[in-house]
């Protein structure tokens, strides 16, 4: 066979195939013989070290807290020296001015009279106010108190406001027939009864002094014997007073 091929190659190709076989045989068999006799190339420490932090948990590691320290703070002391004694004068000891607080006045505020005030009929009075002693009464034949003061006049005489101020209730009285009362400024308030049965104002009006508020009538049952006239009464938070006086304010 060598033969053969050597005829045909002819003698330098024949030679320079044979090498070329050997040499691939030689390096075969090198690698074989001296591969797994290599040493392992160690990492890096670094690499190592990175490799290893890089495996374990982030929430397994526990991070430092740095400790702070707490300081109290000290009051500042600013010091002067007197220009007398030459000694120390610390701001820390000077005492804080006290602001003067005005004082409370205490003292219950007593409701004026309103300030203008006018006479709701013009007539003679015919049953002064009593409320301290018992007074005959003709029509009831007995002694009673009278809150107010009965002032005579003709039937349909008008009857005004004594002063400003609202209406706070239109009744029937058992006693006193049509009857209209005002509130007043000053914890006032004044009766208007005996009047005919239709007054001019209703609840919740708003009157001025001497505003029409109705007419004289006959309407009251316990004062008929004395004739057409205006019962007439004033009291200041809830207490009856003299009517004559609260018109003389």
């Amino acid at each position: 066979m060598f033969h053969k091929l050597r005829t045909t190659l002819g003698g330098a190709g024949f030679y320079a195939v044979l090498f070329l076989c050997l040499a691939a045989v030689g390096t075969g068999a090198y690698f074989l013989l001296f591969r797994d006799a290599q040493p392992e190339t160690a990492l890096p420490a670094s690499s190592a070290e990175s490799t290893i932090v890089s495996e374990v948990p982030e929430s397994d590691v526990t991070p430092e807290v740095p400790v702070v320290e707490t300081v109290q703070p000290q009051p500042i002391t600013e010091t002067d020296t007197d220009s007398a004694g030459g000694g120390e004068v610390s701001a820390a000891s000077e005492e804080p001015a006290v602001e003067d607080v005005p004082a409370v006045n205490t003292a219950p505020v007593i409701p004026e009279a309103p300030s203008l005030v006018v006479s709701p009929l013009s007539g003679q009075v015919v049953a002064a106010f009593s409320v301290d002693a018992l007074t005959y009464n003709s029509t009831l034949d007995d002694w009673r108190t009278h809150d107010g003061v009965d002032i005579a006049a003709a039937a349909g005489t008008n009857v005004l406001a004594a002063s400003a101020g609202t209406v706070l209730s239109v009744f029937q009285d058992d006693l006193l027939g049509t009857t209209v009362v005002l509130g007043h400024s000053g914890g006032y308030e004044t009766t208007y009864a005996n009047l005919q049965e239709q007054p001019t104002v209703q609840n919740g009006d708003k009157v001025s002094a001497g505003q029409i508020i109705g007419a004289v009538g006959t309407t009251a049952l316990a004062e008929s014997a004395e004739g057409p006239h205006l019962h007439f009464s004033v009291a200041k938070n809830g207490v009856s007073v003299d009517p004559e006086e609260y018109l003389n304010k």
